[in-house]
C-alpha cells in the first residue's frame, strides 16, 4: 500500500504542476500575443516542420488535441490569417495544414513568452 498512496502523490503532484502551467500559459499568450495555448501549440508544431504542411492527423497526435478540438482550433489560426488548409492531391479526404508568414511572424513573437512561462514554472531537468 504504500507505494500505492506514493503513486497517488506523485500523480496529484503532476495534475497540479500541470494544471499551473497550464494557466499560466493561457494567460501570457492570451494576454501577450491574442492566442490561447492550443493555438499556440498549433503554430510551435507548424514551425517546427521548417515551411513544410502538416496532415491534421499528424498535427493531432502531437499537440494532444481531439480531432474536433484540433478542427476548431486550425479553424481559429485560419479565420486570424496564421495558418492555411489545403486538401492532399492524392486522397481528397486528407487535409494539411500549413503556417504562413503571419503565422510565422505571431509564432515568434509569442515563442519567447510561452519559454519564458515554461522556464519559470517548471523545476530544471534532471540531467540524463
Amino acid at each position: 500500500m504504500p507505494e500505492e498512496v506514493s503513486v497517488v502523490h506523485e500523480w496529484r503532484d503532476l495534475s497540479r504542476r500541470y494544471a499551473a502551467l497550464s494557466c499560466a500559459l493561457e494567460h501570457a499568450l492570451k494576454d501577450g500575443h491574442g492566442l490561447g495555448m492550443s493555438e499556440f501549440e498549433v503554430l510551435d508544431r507548424l514551425a517546427e516542420a521548417d515551411h513544410e504542411s502538416l496532415r491534421m492527423q499528424e498535427l493531432g497526435s502531437s499537440v494532444h488535441l481531439s480531432q474536433s478540438a484540433l478542427s476548431r482550433t486550425v479553424a481559429r489560426l485560419e479565420k486570424e490569417g496564421l495558418v492555411e488548409r489545403c486538401l492532399c492531391a492524392e486522397d481528397r479526404r486528407g487535409v494539411f495544414v500549413r503556417l504562413n508568414e503571419a503565422g510565422r511572424v505571431r509564432h515568434a513573437q509569442a515563442q519567447p513568452t510561452q519559454r519564458a512561462v515554461i522556464s519559470a514554472t517548471l523545476p530544471p531537468a534532471a540531467p540524463r
